[in-house]
């Protein structure tokens, strides 16, 4: 049990690959993997995520650990490194910089397990969800008043520069208007802005004030940049 115990923390790097040895690591790898899962889980629920990114957080470090157990020895696993970091390119479009970090946490903890270094894995899986969560829960970053996206359409006939000026002062700390687009063929206009509400100020009062302003058409408000993410 010693000797066990001495192997997985010491690392079989240079050892023939045997059955044993492998399930070891493979069943090491998913279990690390399932706590790195939860951790993001529990770290996002306020921001939500994705549904598929914690099954890709729980398979990451077994696929790494796989690839390095295969490759064997060690001048043909320093030429490995770069394409078991290049397995973040399985997103198609930007994430959460959060995310990405999980992901490059996930791949070196998978690195780490296939050479054999299973302690120290679990280790380094340890200490690094702790600080994740010790960061999410002091709310470290993140400021006082969200940034949010207005989206408000408009008559052609209407001069939108400085006509929500009064309406913006009074219900947000900031604003950016960030892009002017005309729709239904030049007819209306839709005007987006990057706002910063108050503390305390009504989602619901400050859209009735710019509704009528607007003649009573679309506003769009929201949070996220990333719709496609769900909330637990």
């Amino acid at each position: 049990m010693t000797e066990f115990i001495e192997n997985l923390v010491s690392g079989s790097a240079g050892s023939t690959i045997t059955l044993a040895n492998t399930l070891t690591i493979l069943g090491s790898m998913i279990a690390i993997g399932l706590f790195i899962s939860f951790i993001y889980m529990l770290t996002n629920k306020e921001e939500g995520y994705t549904p598929s990114f914690p099954i890709t957080l729980i398979m990451m470090p077994t696929i790494v650990a796989i690839i390095i157990l295969l490759v064997g020895n060690s001048v043909a696993r320093a030429f490995s490194l770069a394409g078991a970091f290049s397995l973040i390119r399985f997103r198609s479009t930007a994430g959460d910089p959060k995310d990405i970090a999980y992901v490059f946490f996930s791949v070196a903890v998978g690195l780490a397990g296939g050479i054999g270094y299973i302690g120290y894995a679990a280790l380094f899986a340890a200490v690094l969800c702790l600080a994740m969560v010790i960061l999410t829960k002091i709310r470290f970053g993140k400021p006082r008043n969200s940034s949010m996206h207005l989206k408000i359409t408009i008559p052609e006939s209407l001069n939108y520069q400085g006509l929500f000026d009064d309406i913006m002062s009074k219900y947000t700390t900031s604003w950016n208007l960030q892009k002017v687009k005309t729709k239904e063929f030049g007819s209306l206009f839709e005007l987006v802005y990057q706002v910063q509400l108050k503390n305390g100020a009504s989602q619901k009062e400050f859209i009735d004030a710019l509704r009528c302003r607007n003649g009573n058409l679309d506003i769009n408000l929201t949070l996220m940049a990333f719709e496609e993410k769900v909330y637990v």
